[in-house]
Order: structure tokens, then C-alpha cells, then sequence
């Protein structure tokens, strides 16, 4: 290059009277020529090497490593700051991550780059949504509604926010027309879609809590686990549309450690002779329910319900604890919107007869009311969005004992027949779209039992949670509930060893463990653990009991 340019400098000496810095700029329009023929090279290599980080980064993403994805972009980037594809899966990467705030910046880059693509304007949208800068969101996801309105969860975004803006027609045409295959965008579709009329329509996993939250409390040591099988399997999620008629049947079988309620190891002789009993037997169960809505008119809404369970010990001796339960009920429901709040009202009334060995022995009958309020959801700064569900319950319950004391005066004191008031509060915390739940309640009851032994006042404190694993589709529920009763007169019939006695006092606890794993569109796959201590001043009644159990649950 030097020897051309002195060449080129020395030539119109000969030639021409040309002005020196004439040839200064034709040198550098030559070093300028040459460095742009060989940085296409250089900038093109960068470029390749950025491809191949960033298609290496879509195949962790796509198995859910996001950090892995998220690291391989960062180099991306820095290789190439303009990749879009990059740019497109780094804000992808960010919103699975849940963090949307972090999401916004690529994305905008991604936009300015691409104005008129309509997937970087959605993700953009999605992730102003996800911050709750509905402002900056809304014009974004209407566009790209009017273009192109099945777009996957574009529906709900849109639905969301149009209904924010009382505009409740519109919101009502979004949820309609959006599709979505999660199926807890679709019981927010629901929910929403719901509210746009006027009327609550909780999502399902919402209402999986005010179900268990209505459930009347086992009364029975006997009867009492088999019962919280069904409820925690009425109280699973159903996905699809909320129909009118809905349906569950299931079908397993169980391994009880303590089915004639043998009392734990103790100094005390009465209990001791109770031990000797049989009591741990495999067996098979059998769970059916229905809930058919017969009236729908605006923000009423009227159900009946049934549910049948049978338990079979296979165990010779044990088979007079076979549990059959039958229940059937009524319920009204009135939901609306007040002060941007939604609510609903129910009043239920069940009646539900269980017998042992296919001989009566209890009936009870319970009517229940229910306030549930959806407060507004609230922002937290590591968790992000929380939304809640309230629900205050108050609940009277008829217990009718068929037992040989009810005839015999000699046990007029143990007899069991009572009327049982009780109030509660139940709190659910629902992140990430319910697939996590977190549940928080507490209840006082009265029991005023017609024989004095077992009348009593008690205190239960319930909590758990409920979470969906980013793995085939299982979710696992966890509750644990302590209940503690203190009976209001002594028992009459075990004395301590000074022949007295004593006043009652229980403490039961109850932990519930429940997998599910869909096996198809209706057929569920179910596993529960359940274990009961009752720590107890009365040897008698100290006990604990350990159940296994898997089910094939099918849904309508």
C-alpha cells in the first residue's frame, strides 16, 4: 500500500499541477476500500458463531434448562448484538424464568429491529402484562388480536384487560374467541369470562379449595380416614370447560395399618387388651360422584350432588369396618362483582348416611354457608403477582350415632348423638397462575353431644399447598390440619390408675399427601398417603393409623 502511494504521489508531478492533498484523500479512500472488503469477513464469522450459540440456546429452552439458555444467549449477544433470534428466545427465556422485567429489554431491542413482527410485538405485550403495565401492554396485544386472534393465551391477555376498562362485552368476545391449551390460562379464561357478566366463576382450582373447604369434617376415628380419600379426590382439579354436569369415578385399592383403631403401646391395662385386636389389612375401594347444575340464570346458580364410596378389608375379622358412605346434597350459589370485588354466596345443604359392615351407623345432616371473596391480587418483590381467595364458613352439623348405648341406660353417658356448630376462615394464596397454591385456615366448633363424654370445644388449624411440576403434568397436594378438643366433662368409663376420672383432652393430627398424574384427556392416576396421631390424656384414645392408597380416577 505504501509503494501505491508513492507512486500514485509522485506520478502527477510529472503530469499534472494537482493539489497534494487530492492524493492524501485517494490513499485514503484505498485504506478505507481495503478495511471494508476484509470486516464483512470478520463480522460474518461473529455472526455464524452467534447462530450456533443461540440455536444450542433453543434446545435448552426447549427442555427447560433456562439458565443453560440463558447463558448461551448472554454469549450470543455479545458476539452479535442485532441477532433476533437471539434477542426473540432471551425475553422467551426471561418470561419462563418469571421474570417479565427483565424480559422487556431484549424484546424492545427485538422490536425496534423488527416493527412489523407480530410474534416480538406479542412476547413484548406478554411482558408489560406480566409486570402490570397494562397501559404499555394493551396496544401492543389488540393489535395483534385483530391480526391474529387464536394466537395462543392471546385471548385471556386481551380479555384481562378490556375487562379492567369495564368494557365487559369486548372482554366477553376476547375470552370467547382465544385459544388456549394450558389448562389454568383456561379457568382463568373462565374466571374472567365469568365476571365480564356479572357472575363469579371461580377457576377450578379455586373452587378445589372452597370445595375442601366446605367438606364436612370425619367425626369418627373409624370412618374418618376412608372419608378424607374422597374429599381430597373430589377436591383435585378437573380441567375443560365448567359444564353442567360433571362426574368422578375411581376405583384403587389401600393398605391400613390400623383399621379397628388399636390404641398405641401404653402402661395402661384397658388399652393393652384393645391392642390384641387384628387390625392391619390391604383392601379395595370404590369412589363415584356427581355435581349436575340444573339452574343457570344470570348470577344464580343451582347444583344437586351425590357421591358414593365402599372400602372392603380383605383381612378375615376386619371386614365388620367395611365403609359405606352415601351423600347427597343441594346447592344455591348468588356471585357478583362489588367495588371491583369479586364474591359468592352459597348456602348447601347435604345429608350423608354411613353404615358398617352394611349396618347403619351414623347419618348426619349438614347444611353449610359460604362467603368467598377474590381480593385484589398484590405484588411482592421476589414472588411477583399473588393472587388470593377468601372464604369465610359457617356450618351446623346433625349427628345421629346408631349405636347399643342409645338403648342401654347404662351408657347414657357415652352416648355420641350431637349437633355441632362450627365457624372458619380459609385463606388460599394462588401464584403463577394457581399452579401453586398455598392454603392457610382456622375453625371453631362446638359439639353438644346428647351424651356428656363427648361434648367438647375445639380449635383446628388447617394449612397445605398445592403445585404443579414442570414435568408431566404432575401435581402434588400436601394438607396437614391439627385439631385439638377439649372435652367439657370427664369420661366415664376408663379410669386412670388412682381409679379417677380424668377430663379429656385430644390433640389430632392429620397429614394428607396426594399425586396426581394425568394418564389421558380423562383418566388420572392418583396416590395418597394419610396419617393420623391422636396424642390423647386417655390411653384409650391415643392411637395413630398410616393409609396407602392408589387410584385410577376417571372424569367427565
Amino acid at each position: 500500500m505504501s509503494f501505491q502511494c508513492q507512486w500514485l504521489g509522485r506520478t502527477p508531478l510529472r503530469t499534472s499541477r494537482v493539489p497534494l492533498q487530492k492524493y492524501v484523500t485517494v490513499c485514503s479512500l484505498l485504506v478505507a476500500l481495503l478495511w471494508f472488503a476484509l470486516h464483512p469477513l470478520q463480522s460474518h464469522a461473529q455472526q455464524a458463531d452467534a447462530d450456533v450459540l443461540v440455536a444450542q440456546a433453543v434446545l435448552a429452552y426447549d427442555d427447560r434448562r433456562y439458565d443453560a439458555a440463558l447463558e448461551l444467549l448472554k454469549r450470543a449477544l455479545a458476539l452479535d448484538q442485532s441477532n433476533v433470534r437471539g434477542l426473540y428466545y432471551e425475553g422467551l427465556t426471561y418470561l419462563a424464568l418469571q421474570k417479565p422485567d427483565q424480559a422487556v429489554a431484549p424484546l424492545e431491542t427485538l422490536r425496534s429491529l423488527r416493527p412489523k413482527d407480530r410474534m416480538a410485538q406479542y412476547q413484548l405485550g406478554v411482558a408489560y402484562f406480566s409486570i402490570g403495565d397494562y397501559d404499555k401492554a394493551s396496544p401492543l396485544l389488540e393489535e395483534v388480536f385483530r391480526q391474529q386472534p387464536e394466537l395462543e393465551n392471546l385471548g385471556y391477555y386481551v380479555g384481562f384487560m378490556r375487562y379492567r376498562q369495564k368494557a365487559y362485552n369486548e372482554a366477553a368476545e376476547a375470552f370467547r374467541i382465544g385459544k388456549t391449551s394450558d389448562p389454568n390460562v383456561q379457568q382463568l379464561t373462565q374466571f374472567y369470562r365469568g365476571l365480564s357478566f356479572g357472575v363469579l366463576g371461580l377457576s377450578e382450582q379455586a373452587q378445589a379449595e372452597l370445595r375442601a373447604a366446605q367438606q364436612t369434617q370425619a367425626v369418627s376415628p373409624i370412618t374418618g380416614a376412608a372419608v378424607r380419600m374422597q374429599e381430597a379426590l373430589r377436591a383435585a382439579p378437573r380441567l375443560g370447560e365448567a359444564k353442567r354436569l360433571r362426574a368422578q369415578m375411581a376405583v384403587g385399592s389401600y393398605h391400613d395399618d390400623n383399621v379397628a383403631i388399636n390404641p398405641n403401646p401404653s402402661q395402661d391395662p384397658v388399652a393393652e387388651t384393645f391392642r390384641s385386636r387384628k387390625t392391619a389389612s390391604p383392601g379395595a375401594l370404590v369412589s363415584v360422584s356427581a355435581d349436575y347444575s340444573f339452574y343457570r340464570d344470570g348470577p344464580l346458580e343451582a347444583t344437586v350432588t351425590y357421591s358414593f364410596l365402599q372400602t372392603a378389608n380383605s383381612k378375615d375379622g376386619l371386614n365388620k369396618f367395611n365403609l359405606r358412605n352415601h351423600l347427597g346434597g343441594m346447592g344455591g350459589f348468588y356471585r357478583g362483582v362489588v367495588a371491583s370485588v369479586p364474591y359468592q354466596i352459597g348456602l348447601q345443604y347435604t345429608y350423608d348416611y354411613l353404615s358398617l359392615d352394611q349396618a347403619g351407623f351414623l347419618s348426619r345432616h349438614t347444611p353449610t354457608l359460604s362467603e368467598t371473596f377474590v381480593p385484589p391480587t398484590t405484588s411482592l418483590p421476589v414472588v411477583g403477582n399473588v393472587g388470593h381467595l377468601t372464604t369465610l364458613l359457617q356450618r351446623y352439623q346433625q349427628k345421629y350415632f346408631r349405636q347399643p348405648a342409645d338403648d342401654d341406660i347404662r351408657f347414657a353417658s357415652e352416648v355420641r348423638d350431637a349437633h355441632n356448630g362450627m365457624v372458619g376462615l380459609l385463606h388460599v394464596f394462588r401464584f403463577a397462575q394457581d399452579d401453586v397454591l398455598v392454603r392457610l385456615g382456622y375453625q371453631f366448633d362446638v359439639e353438644n353431644a346428647k351424651g356428656s363424654a363427648f361434648s367438647y370445644t375445639g380449635n383446628r388449624l388447617q394449612t397445605g399447598g398445592q403445585v404443579k411440576l414442570p414435568w408431566g403434568e404432575v401435581s402434588m397436594r400436601y394438607d396437614y390440619e391439627v385439631h385439638r378438643r377439649a372435652y367439657k366433662n370427664p369420661q366415664t368409663l376408663f379410669a386412670d390408675d388412682e381409679g379417677q376420672l380424668s377430663q379429656r383432652h385430644d390433640v389430632e393430627q392429620t397429614h394428607m399427601l396426594q399425586v396426581l398424574k394425568p394418564l389421558t384427556k380423562s383418566l388420572t392416576l392418583v396416590g395418597q398417603y394419610q396419617r393420623i396421631r391422636s396424642d390423647s390424656n386417655v390411653p384409650v384414645y391415643d392411637y395413630t393409623k398410616n393409609v396407602y392408597t392408589i387410584l385410577v380416577a376417571w372424569s367427565y
